[in-house]
């Protein structure tokens, strides 16, 4: 029982720092002149942290708290781009106008502790 309740623990930390990188995230993209179209956005095939718009770009960012930039980085597996290039196509059927008349990128955010986050824009490519 006490394993459970510490596991409990740990997973409602985890999930709390993540919010919290998710926010430094969208606090950084917006200082760069990027408006928020959507945070935490959950579709049937999966989560989007952070969709983005600025000018004629829409960026479908994915935000990691990891403890430096390497790891950050390597914490993008090929499974979870997958993941994130259907949730994407989904998004961009819901809202045609996206797709249509503008360009799209996947970027990454890294969130590490006492240290500015990184943008890392386009960060991977995905056929469509």
């Amino acid at each position: 029982m006490r394993n459970s309740a510490s596991r409990d623990e740990s997973r409602r930390r985890a999930e709390a720092f993540g919010h919290r990188a998710e926010r430094a995230a969208a606090w950084l993209l917006r200082a760069k002149g990027w408006r928020i179209l959507a945070r935490r956005l959950k579709t049937p095939l999966g989560e989007i942290d952070i969709v983005a718009l600025r000018g004629r770009t829409v960026a479908f960012v994915e935000v990691k708290a990891r403890p430096d930039l390497a790891a950050g980085m390597l914490a993008l597996q090929p499974r979870q781009r997958e993941r994130l290039r259907r949730a994407a196509t989904l998004f961009l059927a819901q809202q045609p106008l996206y797709a249509r008349d503008h360009d799209l990128r996947f970027d990454l955010v890294v969130v590490r502790p006492w240290r500015w986050p990184v943008h890392i824009a386009d960060a991977w490519q995905v056929d469509r």
